[in-house]
This record gives structure tokens, sequence and C-alpha cells, in this order.
């Protein structure tokens, strides 16, 4: 009796143990999320549109020279490289970081070509770049930033309003690091912009034989996978920075708004890099296992096919696949799932074939499901016994009537030609 009680006790204590253990295993299969110095940062499954990892994405903030991922894709847009850009007043009176107050003087009337313009413009990030295309594109700077805020509002985008080109601020001038995803994204899809957020460095040139060496400010570019980014900095802003990176494949953007400025100008590249390497690394949290019940639906349907009456029938509806989703503070608040079904018969009910699709969908993301009925042949005979032994029946009556009927038919043809006939 002693060594049962022991043996129950240790039992009981290994329960315990196991029980404690299981959840510190499952936290351990994924990462905890970074702790970074921006104010609001986002990443984005490229492919999928899908939000990985989420902090304060839609919290309005300046976004300094990210702004020139917009002007770029419009230049693209409008330009080709080959046009030639002229450097106007409203270039030459941009109050900093310009080319012609940093680089070299550039006069009034000069130009470039587009291509080297662009480089300007995102490489080097020069604030006179940014209006030397306003001013190409539209008749004026003015009309230039109300083509902005236009294609602000085709993308969607309800939480950013530009005044300036080239993001110098204005309390007026903002975005989100959700909105400015966006953006990034749809500039990032240009091949020209593309390729220019993409370069490390080149040489530009104006008409006036000014000849500039210009280096990427995105000190990640070429490292740990990334592929293109923008800078942006203001003392109202903070440190501001997007990139691309791509690993094994895979692409994913990240936007961080708000980080700290330091001496060695880390911060906020470390920041990107903390968020992007958690997002390769975290694994989707799962929704509904494969081969478990995600919902219970009423569906209509004819037991008969096309003819005889409709049934209603309660259908468990499973996935093959597990169902899965970043757990993140926007997946949790807004995710929605609906469900369109396909014809329901006899095949689709009883799981053969996929009675409709789950959409699983945030914003943007929208991961779709194959979905089948959890019921078997077994069930749906069982809930139409009756109408199914009606059926039989009636075959069975049909089948004997017609048997009669023939048997009648050969029985007279046998008996005429049993006579006899005498003349």
């Amino acid at each position: 009796m002693k060594k049962k009680r022991i043996a129950a006790i240790f039992s009981l204590a290994m329960v315990m143990l196991l029980n404690t253990y299981v959840p510190s295993a499952a936290a351990a299969a994924n990462p905890a999320e970074p702790k970074i110095n921006g104010k609001a940062a986002i990443t984005i499954d490229l492919q999928t549109n899908e939000i990985i990892y989420a902090n304060n994405v839609d919290l309005k903030k300046y976004p300094a020279s990210t702004t020139k991922l917009m002007t770029a894709l419009l230049f693209a847009e409008n330009k080709k490289k080959t046009d030639v850009i002229a450097y106007t007043a409203d270039a030459k009176a941009q109050p900093e970081f310009t080319m012609n107050a940093d680089l070299k003087p550039i006069a009034v009337g000069q130009t470039m070509s587009g291509k080297d313009t662009m480089l300007a413009l995102l490489l080097y990030s020069a604030n006179d770049a940014a209006y030397m295309i306003a001013d190409s594109v539209s008749p004026d700077s003015a009309a230039f930033i109300s083509k902005m805020n236009a294609k602000a509002t085709s993308l969607g985008l309800k939480n950013t309003h530009f005044v300036t080109a080239n993001g110098l601020p204005d309390p007026n001038h903002y975005t989100t690091a959700y909105d400015l995803s966006v953006i990034a994204k749809t500039a990032f899809a240009n091949d020209w912009v593309r390729e220019t957020m993409g370069t490390q460095k080149a040489t530009i040139t104006t008409s006036g034989g000014a000849s500039m060496d210009i280096t990427n400010r995105n000190t990640n570019l070429g490292k740990d996978g990334c592929i293109g980014g923008k800078t942006g900095y203001t003392t109202d802003a903070g440190k501001c920075l997007v990139a691309v990176y791509e690993r094994n494949g895979r692409k994913i953007l990240g936007v961080v708004l708000q980080s700290v400025y330091d001496a060695q100008d880390t911060f906020v590249f470390k920041d990107m890099k903390d968020i992007i390497d958690y997002s390769y690394s975290v694994k989707p949290a799962t929704l509904h296992a494969a081969g478990s019940v995600i919902k219970t639906e009423k569906l209509t349907y004819k037991p008969l096919g096309f003819i005889g009456p409709v049934k209603t029938v309660d259908v468990p509806l499973v996935s093959k696949t597990d169902v899965t989703s970043y757990a993140n503070s926007i997946n949790t608040a807004e995710q929605k799932e609906t469900y369109k079904f396909n014809d329901i018969k006899f095949s689709t009910l009883t799981g053969s074939k996929s009675i409709g699709t789950l959409n699983v969908t945030t914003r943007d993301s929208v991961k779709t499901y194959e979905v089948y009925s959890n019921l078997s042949a077994f069930d749906i005979v069982k809930a139409n016994f009756l109408i199914y032994a009606g059926l039989l029946l009636g075959f069975i009556l049909l089948a004997a009537i017609i048997l009669l009927i023939i048997r009648k038919i050969r029985g007279g043809r046998n008996r005429g030609q049993g006579r006899t006939y005498y003349h």
C-alpha cells in the first residue's frame, strides 16, 4: 500500500511538472517580440500582404525623407530615365540637405537626366531633387503635392497627408507606419524605383559639368538580405527607415518611424534589423488545426439532386491544412473569416469534394483555404432515410410493373404461336 501511495504521488508530481513544462516549450517555439527605439513600426510579407510585426501601425507620425518614396513613384509613373529634368527655382530654394549646397553648386536652368535625378532623390536624399521632380511632373510644386495626396487616396490610405515633396517638416505632413508600408510596397513594385532603391553607389552629373559621387544612406543595404530602402530624418520626425529584405526567396518589407538619432547613427538600422530578423523567424499561430471543426454551418440542399424537397443540415466544416495567422494587435482586432460555398450536393456534403472556401482577411491580406464537410455518406443517408427508402421502393415498384408488362407481352406472343389454323 505504501509503495502504491508513493507511486501515485510520483505520478502526480510528474504530471504537474509536465504541465508546467509544456507551455514553456510552446512559448519557446517563437522568439519574443523585439523591443525597439522606434515609436511605430511594421513588417509585411510582400507575397501574402500579411502583417507580421505591428507596433502602433496607425499612429500618425512625420515621415521625413521617406516621403520621397511617393515622390519617386510619381516621377517613375510620369517620366523616363532619359528625360531631361531642369533645376528650378523651387529646387534652389530648398533650405537644407541639397546637392546645390552640399555637393556642387547648380544654377537654375541647368539640367540632369531623369536617371540621375532619381538617384539623387533616393540615394543622397537631396531635397532639391524632389522639387526638380515636382516641377517636371506638374505645372508647379503645389499641383504635384495635390497629385501626391490623390495617389495616397487611390491607394486607400486614410491617415496620410502631404504638404511637401521632400518631407521637410509641417504639422499637416504626416503618415503612419501602415500607410507608409503601402506606399513603399507600391513604389518597390515599380522597376525603376526598385532598381534605384537597391543601388549602393552612383555618380551623377549636371549639364553644367558638375559631377557628384553619392552613396546610399541606408547602411543596411547589401547586408543580411537587405535589397532596398529609404532613410529619413528631421528633429521632429526622428530617424525613419523603410527597407525591403529578401531571404531564401521570401521578401519582407519593414518600416520604422521616430526612432532615436545617436552619434553613430545606428539605432534605427538596428531597429530595422531586429524586426526583420524576428519576422523571418516567427511562425504564424494556428487558428484552426487541420481536421478540426472550424464551425458548423446550416446549409440547404436537395437530397434527390435537382428535384424533390429542400432540406437543411448542420454541416461541420474542416480544413485539410492548418489555418494560420500571425499573432499581433492588428490581426487580433481586425481579422475576419468569411465563407463561400459551392453547389451543395451529395459529393460535397460527404467530404469527397470541397464544399467551399474560407477567406481569412486582415486589411490587404486575404488567405484562402479549401473547406470540407465532416459529414459521412452514412450521416446523409440516415438523415434522409424515408426519402431514400421511398425512392428505392418506387424503383422496385416501377421495376415490378415493367417486369409484369414484359411478361404479359411475352405470354401473349407465346399463346399466339401455339394456335393451329385449318383451311
